[in-house]
């Protein structure tokens, strides 16, 4: 079910702009400058346009990257659970910095607490947990950015349309035929589709990433806790 979303969702943010072309069945009017759509978009138009393929980047960046096995890869995770067995911690500590990921990160900031407090121990590790999600949370807030700004850049382009247009009539003493406005008002409905085209689905991929993020999290947590259990004090 997971991989039909991600296809889904990348589909999406990968043919939202297209699918507005796609809308334009007719030709476009003709003005006096003789525009076609992209010149109808404006430069607002394509600035949403180019977020739009932006975002398609990031969210394939990070699909493959925020993965259970690019996390937390299961053989570092028995490479390091042999080395705990055998008490070769000192090996476990140089791997962990030779294959730095998400879990080694975790493990290595625990290690060095071995002479001290499982306490000392237990609190390192949770504060190496926080921060390193913290990180991938930062990164996919560039989505959540663009989701955001592409509805407001789509407002902008259609006040400026708007503004372009009520020119059009005061410049004409209100006598403005269609064909005059026609250009200033297409800008301003498609910049308008193009933010929403755009910003759609790019929060849905953000909640996706998000969701994912929070639930590898607790998995990769749970094996460290398991990992360091045995450093617990047995009660007497």
């Amino acid at each position: 079910m997971k991989v039909t979303q991600l296809l889904l969702l990348v589909a999406l943010v990968a043919f939202a702009p297209a699918a507005v072309f796609a809308m334009q069945d007719q030709p476009p009017l003709e003005t006096n400058a003789g525009t076609t759509f992209f010149q109808d978009a404006g430069s607002i138009g394509i600035v949403i346009i180019v977020l739009s393929v932006v975002a398609l980047t990031m969210i394939i960046k990070e699909v493959m990257a925020i993965r259970r096995d690019q996390l937390a890869p299961p053989e570092l995770i028995d490479e390091i659970e042999a080395l705990f067995e055998a008490g070769e911690y000192q090996e476990a500590i140089e791997l962990c910095e030779t294959e730095s990921c998400y879990f080694t990160n975790i493990v290595a900031s625990g290690l060095p607490k071995l002479n001290a407090s499982f306490d000392a121990m237990e609190k390192a590790l949770e504060e190496m947990i926080e921060e390193e999600t913290i990180k991938l949370h930062a990164r996919l807030s560039w989505l959540s950015l663009i989701a955001g700004v592409a509805p407001m850049l789509g407002l902008m382009g259609t006040v400026n349309g708007m503004i372009g247009a009520f020119e059009v009539i005061a410049a004409s003493k209100g006598q403005a035929t269609p064909d005059k406005l026609a250009g200033d008002i297409s800008q301003a409905l498609i910049t308008t589709l193009l933010g929403l085209v755009v910003a759609v689905p790019v929060t849905a991929a953000f909640v996706f990433l998000r969701n994912r993020v929070v639930s590898y999290s607790l998995e990769v947590a749970a094996v460290v806790e398991d990992l360091f259990e045995r450093f617990r004090p047995r009660a007497s």
